[in-house]
Order: C-alpha cells, then structure tokens, then sequence
C-alpha cells in the first residue's frame, strides 16, 4: 500500500474553480496567483487562491505548457499554432520559435527554462497529420538564450518534462505507446551524455497517462499518471500516487514557501498541502537574491 505520509500535510485536495474543459499549463508566480490554461477554450487564466479565476487571453493557439524566462516573461506553448511564444509585461508576444531547420514544428507541449536562460521543450507528432509533418520525429529541443535552436533527444510521445536539483538530469514523460519516465544525464554544457529508463509508469488503471511533472528540493520526481500523480524517489523508486477527485495531467509547487502542490485536473484546479517544498523557479532564484 502506498505510504505518503512523508509527502502531503494532513487534509483532502481543495478545489479551487471549476466548469473548463481541460486545463493544463500550471505555473505559480510569486506576486501570489497561479498561471493555467484550458487547452480545449484556448484561453489562458490567472487565479489568486480565494478568489474566482480571471481571464488574460483568449484564442492562444491550444497553449499548453508555460514558464517564465529569466526576466519573468511568460512563455507558453501554443500546440495548435506550432510554436513557442513569449509575453512581455505590457501584453505583447513574440514568437521565439516555429522552426527548427526550416521545418514547422510538430505541437510544442511543454517547457521548463534552466538556469542559464535556455528553454527545453517537447514537440510531440503523434496530434498532427502525416501529411502535415514536416520534421519526420517527435523530440525534446533546447532554444539558447541567443535564439539558436538544438536537438536534444529524439522520443515516442515526449509530454511533460523537469530538471533535477542541480540540472544534471532531465526528466521526460512519455505518454503514448509505452507509459515511462526518461531521465537523461547533462554535461556541465548541457549536452547529453546518456539516457535511460527512470521509472516505468505502465499500469492497469487506463484513466490517466504520464503528462506533467515537477521536482521538489529534495530530488523527488511527481509526475501525473494513470489513477492521479506518482511521486517517486530520486533513484526511481515509486513511494505511491496521490489521489485527487479527478485525474491530472499537469501540476506545479506553489505558495510563498512553495509547498502548495496546484493540480490541473480535465474540468477542474485542485491544490494540496505537502511537506517539502518544490524547487523555485530560476527567475524566482534571482528575484530573490
């Protein structure tokens, strides 16, 4: 039986709001509200814990996966426009990128930035015609500060994915086909060294597949799956899933000491109090320096 005794805070999940039709994209700032999306709407939200959602944008393209840069600029993924897009403080956007060697992207789903300012992202292919495609595999890239775009690794269906504490393992979800975590290791440059198998998330319950993840301070891996989120030690060892009234598919840490775990959960946003902290953005590291 699943022990997480040392994960979560006495108390149920909270729900928040309610009534989307799919919602993704979580991501806390720390002027004290939440970022999500409803893919299935396109629009994008903003919810300060005790208080009614506020819409921000409509018509984003299917955005999906967010983070900021290190200027605290969003950036989301926009699946149904094929691209990466960032939005200034005054509303405006850029697209950083759409192409990778001339080819359209695939349907970028989520990115996490490291802290040297680059953003990884995954663009998976299996959503998109085959007489739509014009990169021929589905990956993960890394955008550079400067605008240059590199392969990372090529995947079946990479979905979520999240740095280790000291950024030397990315982590991947892939979702179709078979249900597992990837873990690739990192040179000090951020080039991959090798990669591996962390953690097998194939199961019997059928509602759910592996989607987003975070880490917390202490190297644990979360990551939404089939019957709610896994959580698993940082030599892969599953210590259970956390059950929540729906079944999520993206999650991030939150609150001022960032032990709000904040669920996107298809029609509803849950949150839950949990005992270690999440890892802090690298744009919060530097805000609070």
């Amino acid at each position: 039986m699943d022990d997480l005794s040392e994960i979560l805070e006495e108390g149920g999940a909270e729900r928040l709001a309610s009534g989307f039709r799919f919602t993704e994209g979580p991501l806390w700032h720390p002027d004290g509200f939440y970022y999500f999306v409803d893919i299935r709407q396109s629009t994008l939200y903003r919810i300060r814990p005790g208080e009614p959602p506020e819409i921000l944008r409509r018509e984003t393209g299917e955005g999906n996966g967010t983070t900021f840069d290190l200027e605290g600029r969003l950036v989301i993924c926009e699946g149904g426009n094929r691209r990466l897009t960032r939005f200034s403080a005054d509303g405006k956007s850029e697209v950083l990128i759409d192409r990778f060697e001339g080819k359209r992207l695939n349907r970028p789903n989520d990115v996490v930035c490291k802290s040297d300012g680059s953003l990884w992202f995954t663009d998976p292919a299996l959503r998109v015609p085959v007489a739509q495609r014009e990169l021929s595999s589905a990956a993960v890239y890394r955008l550079l500060p400067e605008g240059e775009a590199r392969l990372v690794v090529e995947c079946e269906y990479p979905n979520g994915l999240a740095f280790s504490p000291d950024e030397r393992i990315l982590y991947i979800a892939n979702t179709r086909f078979t249900q597992y975590i990837h873990a690739v290791e990192l040179d000090s440059a951020g080039n991959v060294r090798r990669r591996r198998i962390f953690a097998d998330m194939s199961a019997d319950e059928k509602d759910g597949v592996p989607d987003g993840m975070k880490v917390d301070s202490l190297g644990r891996v979360f990551c939404t799956g089939p019957g709610g989120t896994w959580v698993f030690t940082p030599d892969g060892r599953r210590l259970g899933i956390i059950r929540t009234p729906e079944i999520p598919a993206n999650i991030a840490f939150g609150g001022a000491d960032l032990k709000t775990l904040f669920f996107c959960a298809r029609s509803s946003i849950y949150s839950l109090r949990v005992k270690t902290p999440g890892l802090p953005h690298p744009w919060q590291r530097l805000r609070a320096r």
